[in-house]
């Protein structure tokens, strides 16, 4: 029996064997959407339900109640950072494999194929794309909690009160997928056949440091703090994949100028972030653990300031050297219709040399066509 290809990869002419790294890779959504699927089939039964809801549900609320007579509208559910997080965290990291499939093969590829990309920008095409879809989702995301908490207009709100800091259903959940979408990178290295090591490296640092940074301040109260930074950091990290997708497109010249505003949305948020961060842990908070934090912030923010620096001089020599290479050919190319072969100018020559009579006369049609 032949297997149709699946979600998430190009069809082949060939059947891979079943089993083999190609069948997993080229099967790998159909194969964690069943996964997934036990997960939520246990729900339906009472035996297993149990075990089931540890992975879907969230868990570890300290407030809250249903609707009833007494309270028709019930009080709204609050949650605290707890160990069942990760069992949540590994079901919609299968989640985000299968979202990822779905991003890819009928959005993606369907551009990609009509676009006839290189190489080198099929695959920035595809990274920027991903990552636009998901800074897209997590800024709005974000941005909608911070304004239904009220952090926006009542600053003081992310240090008062600290370390009791419980969240509401959407914040939690937020930091659920977070995690769960960092963590999701790490097997996509493997099904997007990514082998060599110099792009394997910035993907592994990327998905490591985003998770144990996200980890670190929700486990340590610092909830509020982190989804206002984060919803910052996305917002400008947005506008760069949006410019570099742009840029796929050969619009990079008549684009060149609104880069600036790519750079200062940057630099802003930068500022912004460092003066939030002031506020909160050295103003609002205080103590040793909070000062630690601070150092790491302040320490973050340097080291992205120096890599976006050093990336933004790196393109533009990269940049001079393509537009010498490009004048170089243009003048071979000049010089090569200006110079006139040897043969052509003796024959010329020789025909300029002959009596008015003895030169080649027209032929009656090409006169006629003239």
């Amino acid at each position: 029996m032949a297997i149709k290809p699946g979600l998430g990869r190009k069809p082949s002419n060939k059947n891979p064997p079943i089993l083999s790294h190609e069948f997993v890779i080229q099967n790998h959504a159909d194969i964690i959407s069943c996964v997934a699927m036990v997960f939520v089939v246990g729900l339906m039964n009472e035996s297993t339900a149990s075990f089931a809801s540890a992975f879907i549900s969230l868990h570890h609320n300290v407030s809250g109640e249903d609707p009833s007579r007494e309270q028709p509208y019930g009080k709204v559910y609050t949650y605290v950072a707890g160990i069942k997080d990760y069992c949540s965290i590994f079901f919609y990291t299968l989640t985000c494999i299968i979202m990822h499939a779905i991003i890819q093969e009928f959005v993606l590829d369907k551009i990609s194929k009509k676009l006839h990309l290189s190489k080198f920008k099929l695959a920035r095409f595809n990274e920027s794309g991903q990552l636009v879809a998901f800074y897209l989702l997590s800024f709005v995301w974000g941005a909608h909690v911070v304004l239904r908490e009220g952090y926006l207009g009542q600053v003081a709100q992310l240090w008062e009160g600290f370390p009791s800091h419980p969240m509401s259903f959407l914040h939690k959940f937020y930091f659920i997928i977070q995690l769960a979408y960092y963590l999701h990178m790490l097997p996509e290295l493997y099904f997007q056949k990514i082998r060599t090591r110099e792009e394997q490296q910035p993907k592994i640092v990327h998905s490591i440091s985003g998770f144990s940074l996200i980890v670190i301040a929700y486990t340590m109260s610092f909830q509020r703090l982190a989804l206002v930074l984060l919803t910052l950091h996305y917002f400008s990290e947005l506008l760069s994949h949006v410019f570099q997708l742009i840029g796929v497109f050969d619009r990079e010249e008549r684009l060149a100028r609104l880069r600036v505003v790519n750079s200062a949305c940057f630099f802003l948020v930068r500022f912004a972030t460092s003066v939030i961060g002031v506020l909160t842990l050295y103003y609002g908070i205080g103590g040793l653990r909070s000062l630690l934090a601070l150092g790491g912030l302040i320490a973050l923010q340097g080291y992205l300031v120096f890599s976006f620096i050093t990336e933004q001089l790196r393109a533009k020599r990269e940049a001079k050297r393509e537009a010498k290479r490009e004048a170089k050919l243009l003048a071979a190319q000049s010089s090569k219709k200006a110079v006139k072969s040897p043969k052509d100018k003796v024959k010329r020559k020789k025909e300029s040399d002959l009596p008015e009579a003895d030169q080649p006369t027209p032929s009656p049609v090409k006169q006629k066509l003239k």
